[in-house]
Protein backbone atom coordinates (compact mmCIF):
# COMPACT_ATOMS: atom_id res chain seq x y z
CA UNK A 1 0.00 0.00 0.00
CA UNK A 2 1.49 3.74 -0.68
CA UNK A 3 1.88 6.56 1.57
CA UNK A 4 -0.84 8.15 0.55
CA UNK A 5 -3.45 5.71 1.15
CA UNK A 6 -1.87 4.36 4.39
CA UNK A 7 -2.02 8.74 5.36
CA UNK A 8 -5.91 8.88 4.60
CA UNK A 9 -6.40 5.17 6.38
CA UNK A 10 -5.01 7.29 9.74
CA UNK A 11 -7.17 10.09 9.25
CA UNK A 12 -10.07 8.16 8.79
CA UNK A 13 -9.30 6.08 12.50
CA UNK A 14 -7.81 9.08 13.82
CA UNK A 15 -11.39 11.26 12.53
CA UNK A 16 -13.14 8.66 13.90
CA UNK A 17 -11.37 7.76 17.67
CA UNK A 18 -11.21 11.71 18.33
CA UNK A 19 -15.01 11.84 17.94
CA UNK A 20 -15.80 9.09 20.24
CA UNK A 21 -13.46 10.44 22.62
CA UNK A 22 -15.05 13.98 21.91
CA UNK A 23 -18.47 12.45 22.94
CA UNK A 24 -17.15 10.63 26.04
CA UNK A 25 -15.51 13.47 27.29
CA UNK A 26 -18.43 15.62 26.13
CA UNK A 27 -20.80 13.10 28.33
CA UNK A 28 -18.54 13.72 31.60
CA UNK A 29 -18.22 17.64 31.28
CA UNK A 30 -22.06 17.46 31.01
CA UNK A 31 -22.71 15.18 33.78
CA UNK A 32 -20.16 17.35 35.91
CA UNK A 33 -22.08 20.50 34.63
CA UNK A 34 -25.12 19.48 36.19
CA UNK A 35 -23.42 17.73 39.13
CA UNK A 36 -21.89 20.64 39.66
CA UNK A 37 -25.43 22.53 39.41
CA UNK A 38 -27.03 20.94 41.94
CA UNK A 39 -24.35 21.63 44.52
CA UNK A 40 -23.43 18.25 44.96
CA UNK A 41 -19.89 17.32 47.25
CA UNK A 42 -18.79 14.68 49.59
CA UNK A 43 -16.05 14.91 51.51
CA UNK A 44 -14.11 13.16 49.01
CA UNK A 45 -15.56 15.25 46.31
CA UNK A 46 -15.98 19.02 47.22
CA UNK A 47 -17.32 20.84 45.19
CA UNK A 48 -14.18 22.95 44.19
CA UNK A 49 -12.38 19.32 42.54
CA UNK A 50 -16.41 18.95 40.68
CA UNK A 51 -16.49 22.20 39.37
CA UNK A 52 -12.14 22.00 38.49
CA UNK A 53 -12.34 18.39 36.98
CA UNK A 54 -15.73 19.76 34.55
CA UNK A 55 -13.89 22.75 33.27
CA UNK A 56 -10.64 21.00 32.66
CA UNK A 57 -12.32 18.15 31.04
CA UNK A 58 -14.51 20.88 28.98
CA UNK A 59 -11.04 21.96 28.00
CA UNK A 60 -9.43 18.94 27.04
CA UNK A 61 -12.66 17.99 25.21
CA UNK A 62 -12.27 20.93 23.33
CA UNK A 63 -8.67 19.38 22.00
CA UNK A 64 -10.51 16.05 20.75
CA UNK A 65 -12.70 18.04 18.92
CA UNK A 66 -10.32 20.11 17.16
CA UNK A 67 -8.46 16.71 16.46
CA UNK A 68 -11.84 15.53 15.05
CA UNK A 69 -12.55 18.66 12.68
CA UNK A 70 -8.83 19.25 11.61
CA UNK A 71 -9.04 15.34 10.59
CA UNK A 72 -12.29 15.14 8.70
CA UNK A 73 -11.70 18.32 6.45
CA UNK A 74 -8.07 16.84 5.98
CA UNK A 75 -9.38 13.51 5.16
CA UNK A 76 -9.90 13.35 1.13
CA UNK A 77 -12.04 10.67 0.78
CA UNK A 78 -14.96 12.37 1.38
CA UNK A 79 -15.23 16.24 0.65
CA UNK A 80 -15.50 18.65 4.37
CA UNK A 81 -14.34 21.94 4.23
CA UNK A 82 -13.90 24.32 6.85
CA UNK A 83 -16.75 26.45 6.50
CA UNK A 84 -18.76 22.86 6.55
CA UNK A 85 -17.35 22.85 10.73
CA UNK A 86 -18.92 25.98 11.48
CA UNK A 87 -21.91 26.88 8.97
CA UNK A 88 -24.57 24.48 10.08
CA UNK A 89 -25.82 22.57 6.70
CA UNK A 90 -23.88 24.18 4.49
CA UNK A 91 -21.72 21.20 3.11
CA UNK A 92 -22.31 18.78 0.47
CA UNK A 93 -21.80 15.78 2.50
CA UNK A 94 -24.04 14.23 4.15
CA UNK A 95 -25.61 18.08 4.67
CA UNK A 96 -28.00 17.26 7.84
CA UNK A 97 -25.91 15.29 9.88
CA UNK A 98 -22.82 17.41 9.45
CA UNK A 99 -24.71 20.25 9.30
CA UNK A 100 -25.85 18.96 13.11
CA UNK A 101 -21.84 18.54 13.77
CA UNK A 102 -21.47 22.43 12.66
CA UNK A 103 -24.44 23.31 15.46
CA UNK A 104 -23.16 21.49 18.49
CA UNK A 105 -19.66 22.74 17.76
CA UNK A 106 -20.65 26.30 17.83
CA UNK A 107 -23.22 25.52 20.64
CA UNK A 108 -19.98 24.30 22.22
CA UNK A 109 -17.93 27.54 21.19
CA UNK A 110 -20.02 29.52 22.71
CA UNK A 111 -20.11 27.77 26.18
CA UNK A 112 -16.67 27.28 26.09
CA UNK A 113 -15.69 30.94 25.29
CA UNK A 114 -18.61 32.61 27.31
CA UNK A 115 -16.97 30.68 30.40
CA UNK A 116 -13.66 31.53 29.32
CA UNK A 117 -14.74 35.30 30.03
CA UNK A 118 -17.61 34.72 32.72
CA UNK A 119 -15.97 37.44 35.41
CA UNK A 120 -16.07 39.73 32.52
CA UNK A 121 -19.76 38.71 31.28
CA UNK A 122 -21.62 38.59 34.40
CA UNK A 123 -23.27 35.54 36.22
CA UNK A 124 -26.72 36.14 34.43
CA UNK A 125 -25.21 36.57 31.10
CA UNK A 126 -22.50 33.30 31.83
CA UNK A 127 -26.15 31.36 32.94
CA UNK A 128 -28.04 32.42 29.94
CA UNK A 129 -25.63 31.27 27.07
CA UNK A 130 -24.10 27.87 29.82
CA UNK A 131 -27.73 26.44 29.19
CA UNK A 132 -26.78 25.83 25.67
CA UNK A 133 -24.92 23.13 27.15
CA UNK A 134 -28.26 21.37 26.89
CA UNK A 135 -28.85 21.70 23.56
CA UNK A 136 -24.97 21.02 22.14
CA UNK A 137 -24.95 17.46 23.84
CA UNK A 138 -28.02 15.93 22.44
CA UNK A 139 -27.19 17.60 18.82
CA UNK A 140 -23.41 15.85 18.98
CA UNK A 141 -24.81 12.88 19.93
CA UNK A 142 -27.33 12.76 16.77
CA UNK A 143 -24.64 13.55 14.93
CA UNK A 144 -22.36 10.66 15.61
CA UNK A 145 -25.52 8.41 15.08
CA UNK A 146 -26.01 10.16 11.83
CA UNK A 147 -22.37 10.29 10.50
CA UNK A 148 -20.31 7.91 12.38
CA UNK A 149 -18.51 5.63 10.37
CA UNK A 150 -19.17 3.18 13.26
CA UNK A 151 -22.94 3.91 14.40
CA UNK A 152 -24.41 0.88 13.52
CA UNK A 153 -21.70 -1.45 15.87
CA UNK A 154 -22.56 -3.00 18.72
CA UNK A 155 -19.80 -1.22 20.63
CA UNK A 156 -20.17 2.27 19.38
CA UNK A 157 -24.31 1.83 20.44
CA UNK A 158 -23.14 0.61 23.71
CA UNK A 159 -21.02 3.38 24.26
CA UNK A 160 -24.10 5.58 23.08
CA UNK A 161 -26.66 4.23 25.00
CA UNK A 162 -23.87 4.41 28.33
CA UNK A 163 -23.43 8.12 27.40
CA UNK A 164 -27.33 8.68 26.88
CA UNK A 165 -28.38 7.13 30.36
CA UNK A 166 -25.46 9.14 32.07
CA UNK A 167 -26.86 12.49 30.93
CA UNK A 168 -30.46 11.34 31.47
CA UNK A 169 -29.99 10.01 35.17
CA UNK A 170 -27.93 13.36 35.69
CA UNK A 171 -30.86 15.50 34.02
CA UNK A 172 -33.51 13.52 36.05
CA UNK A 173 -31.31 14.29 39.24
CA UNK A 174 -31.22 18.28 38.36
CA UNK A 175 -34.81 18.99 37.14
CA UNK A 176 -36.58 16.23 39.47
CA UNK A 177 -34.83 14.84 42.08
CA UNK A 178 -33.50 18.74 43.23
CA UNK A 179 -36.94 20.33 42.56
CA UNK A 180 -38.53 17.66 45.12
CA UNK A 181 -35.85 18.06 47.43
CA UNK A 182 -36.20 21.94 47.07
CA UNK A 183 -39.89 21.45 47.46
CA UNK A 184 -39.58 19.24 50.59
CA UNK A 185 -36.57 22.27 52.27
CA UNK A 186 -39.35 24.58 51.72
CA UNK A 187 -42.26 22.77 53.67
CA UNK A 188 -39.92 21.97 56.45
CA UNK A 189 -38.72 25.45 56.52
CA UNK A 190 -42.71 26.79 56.63
CA UNK A 191 -43.26 24.20 59.43
CA UNK A 192 -40.48 25.20 61.86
Amino acid sequence: MNLAAESTKALWYLTRGSGIVSLLLLTVSTVLGITTALRWASRRWPRFIVEGLHKNVALLSIVFLAVHIVTAVADGYVTIRWVDAVVPFAGQYRPFWLGLGALAFDLFLAVAITSLIRVRLGYRTWRAVHWLAYACWPIAVVHGLGTGSDAGQGWMQLIDLVAVAAVAAAVFARFVVSTTTDRANTLVGSHS
